[in-house]
Formats: structure tokens, C-alpha cells, sequence
């Protein structure tokens, strides 16, 4: 698989030095002040969601917040099959309805940090909820990255607090921006651009609440232009996505 290229961009307000090894591959470090972790639950089928998918659009800009978008597949009966929806997503935010005790699943809806949701187009509720939590210290561990050569490391932070000593490190994959044409359904004859489209979610590693380092082959992540990563410490409530710790982003897309 062709090895893929990451530089820090300055431009987009990220913390790091980069350089060449001696192999001639570039090395570089970064620590993102990451503020908050948003989800969009969205669907294609849904009539609500376009402006809360341009909100996302304009959320993403901002090198202080995670933007993830998970396209649900519940509104696909109405005569259009979401192009991008997965069944985990649904069950991912019934999952955070139950695990809340407010069993509150919608479209479009934003889930901040795994604790609290919004209405995903209310911008004045998401930044309110985002203020709330960053003061609050909501995401305590701090996640960041360094790569050299063939190894890109993470280095996750000590826990903060006692309850908060366990948690999954999730690999995140999605792609930044894609543009469709909607056929059929609520949506039809509009054209809708979805922001950072979760395409994958996989464990690649479990914290005990004491700092710790983790290691990931560079040569695991595509080097296409539209391909993102992330990293989030995110706890487990019953088998069931808790609240999230730290989170980075690792740029593999625009950063070439």
C-alpha cells in the first residue's frame, strides 16, 4: 500500500514542528487543544437535516473541534436508501439515547462529547453545550500525535478523575467532504454536501487511566486526498459508547 505524506499545517491551527528523517520520510508531532467531539446523526431521507449538514460543514473549519458525521439508515423506508448509512450508526445513537436514560433519537441530532445532544442545525445549542463541557473539563485526557518513518504514535494522557480510568482508543476513518445528488425521497432534485462521513470505526487499543502510548503502522492508512482519521477515548457504559475522554485528528487527507 503507498505510504501516505502528513505535514502540520499551520494554516489550520495545529501545534507541531515537522522535519525530514534521515530516511527521507517526513516526521512530524501534533497536539490539537481539541474543545469538543461532534456527532451528527444525519440521513438523506430526512428533510430537516440539509442545514444542519451545512452547519457541520462550517463547524469543521474550526481545528478546535472533531466533526463526525454518522448517516443513520431509519429514514432509507421513505423511498431513498441513504448512500452512506450504516445500520452501527443507528444502533450507535439509540445506544447514547439509552445510555442518557432520555431515549431521545432524532434527525438531525448532535451528540457533544458522547454526554449531551442538540438539535443539529440549533448552532446557539451545539456552541452553548460545547462552551459547558470544554469549561467543565469534559474531555480531561489529553490525545495527541507523533509520526516517524513508518510509525505513527499516539500518546494518551493520565486519567483526571477516579471514575475515569477505563476507556477504548477508536480509530476513526471518514471521508472530508462528498457532495451528492439525491434522487428519490424528502430530499429529492437537492444536492446535499455531508462533512467528515464516518466510513469506519475500529479498537486499536484499551487505557487503564495512566498515561500510555500506542503504536499504528503508517502504512495502514490510504493516502486518498478525501480520507481523514481521528482518534477518541471514548468510555464504555454496558457494552454501550459512554462518554468521550480526548480525541485528536489525524489529518491524511488535506494535510499532503
Amino acid at each position: 500500500m503507498t505510504r501516505s505524506r502528513w505535514i502540520v499545517l499551520a494554516s489550520l491551527g495545529l501545534i507541531g514542528a515537522g522535519s525530514v528523517g534521515l530516511d527521507g520520510k517526513s516526521a512530524f508531532a501534533l497536539d490539537r487543544n481539541t474543545r469538543a467531539v461532534v456527532e451528527l446523526f444525519t440521513s438523506q431521507g430526512c428533510s430537516s437535516c440539509p442545514p444542519a449538514d451545512a452547519l457541520m460543514q462550517k463547524m469543521a473549519k474550526d481545528p478546535t473541534l472533531v466533526i463526525l458525521s454518522f448517516p443513520v439508515d431509519y429514514w432509507d423506508y421513505l423511498g431513498w436508501k441513504d448512500t452512506f448509512s450504516k445500520h452501527d450508526y443507528s444502533v450507535r445513537q439509540h445506544d447514547y439515547a439509552n445510555v442518557r436514560g432520555d431515549n431521545e433519537v432524532y434527525t438531525p441530532q448532535a451528540v457533544i462529547d458522547g454526554r449531551t445532544h442538540e438539535v443539529g442545525s440549533d448552532a446557539e445549542g451545539i456552541n452553548r453545550s460545547i462552551t459547558s463541557l470544554s469549561d467543565s473539563g469534559a474531555l480531561s485526557v489529553r490525545v495527541s500525535v507523533e509520526m516517524a518513518g513508518d510509525v505513527v504514535t499516539a500518546h494518551i494522557g493520565s486519567a483526571v478523575r477516579s471514575n475515569e480510568a477505563k476507556a477504548t482508543v477508536w480509530l476513526v476513518k471518514y471521508g472530508h467532504e462528498q457532495t451528492v445528488a439525491i434522487g428519490r425521497g424528502e430530499n429529492s432534485g437537492h444536492s446535499v454536501t455531508y462533512t467528515n462521513v464516518v466510513t469506519d470505526m475500529q479498537p486499536v487499543g484499551m487505557w487503564k487511566g495512566q498515561a500510555m502510548t500506542l503504536e499504528l503502522p503508517r502504512n495502514s492508512m490510504t493516502n486518498s486526498r478525501n480520507s481523514g482519521y481521528a482518534l477518541l477515548l471514548q468510555t464504555d457504559v454496558n457494552g454501550r459508547p459512554g462518554p468521550i475522554l480526548g480525541a485528536t485528528v489525524l489529518d491524511d487527507g488535506k494535510a499532503y
